[in-house]
């Protein structure tokens, strides 16, 4: 009887090793396979940065992460300290790695917002979709046209008419506000990815224009053209179902 009581805890110490025994074997396989993967520190965006922020800022947005050597970006960073006094020259998104031309000297940067307002002007935002703003490929500082559609009433004796015109020319575009986009596996940017969400994009206008852009922000529908300063002005008339395909 005795005999058999030592047995059985004997066989049952040696299952509880055996098991810490397997487990000891599967981490240092894992640990194993990552060394064999030659892992690097790297600083990972883990809360959007705005254009324009003080890499002294950056700290409490970033997180230090090991990557495999295959993952990490040439130019990634692993610390802040070499990049002091310095600024983010783009929006960062969730995800991507932290590369060292996304961060610039302050008189470089040309931050959402920092377009100065002709005199005499206002500015007014309003928000898109992509493919009503150049599909997302505008910046602050180009100018853009102003096309209004209404389903109806847009002209006089013509109540049920749907009509389309041209009614804000080369307005200054001095802001645009984007949704993090997508990054690759690598933690950057897809430039082939199609953007997401609603663009918020701020022009500056005249009172005239800034009242015409409020109305159709709130009961018609807006699209954006990019038109340089040196664009060909024809007369903008009243496009309605008859004249498309004249």
């Amino acid at each position: 009887m005795k005999s058999r009581l030592v047995a059985g805890v004997a066989a049952a110490v040696l299952a509880v090793v055996g098991v810490l025994l397997i487990f000891t074997y599967v981490g240092n396989a894992d640990t194993r396979a990552m060394a064999d993967l030659e892992p690097a520190s790297v600083l990972v965006v883990k809360t959007a940065v705005p254009a324009g922020t003080p890499v002294e800022a950056l700290s409490a947005s970033v997180t230090e992460t090991n990557l495999p050597a295959s993952a990490i970006a040439p130019s990634a960073i692993s610390d802040l300290t070499e990049s002091a006094g310095k600024v983010t020259a783009v929006d960062l998104v969730p995800g991507e790695q932290l590369l060292n031309e996304r961060l610039v000297a302050p008189e470089d940067v040309q931050a959402a917002g920092a377009v100065d307002v002709p005199k005499g002007l206002q500015e007014v935002s309003f928000q898109l979709e992509p493919q009503r703003v150049v599909g997302g490929r505008l910046v602050a500082g180009e100018h853009v046209g102003v096309y209004i559609s209404m389903d109806k009433g847009g002209i006089e004796g013509s109540p049920d008419k749907e009509t389309t015109q041209l009614v804000v020319r080369k307005a200054l575009l001095t802001a645009i506000q984007r949704a993090p986009q997508p990054v690759t596996e690598e933690g950057e940017t897809d430039a082939q990815a199609l953007p997401e969400g609603s663009m918020l994009v701020t022009v500056a206008v005249d009172d005239k224009a800034g009242q015409k852009i409020v109305f159709a922000a709130e009961f018609a529908k807006i699209w954006l053209s990019k038109e340089p300063e040196d664009a060909k002005e024809s007369k903008p008339e009243v496009v309605q179902r008859s004249e498309v395909y004249r």
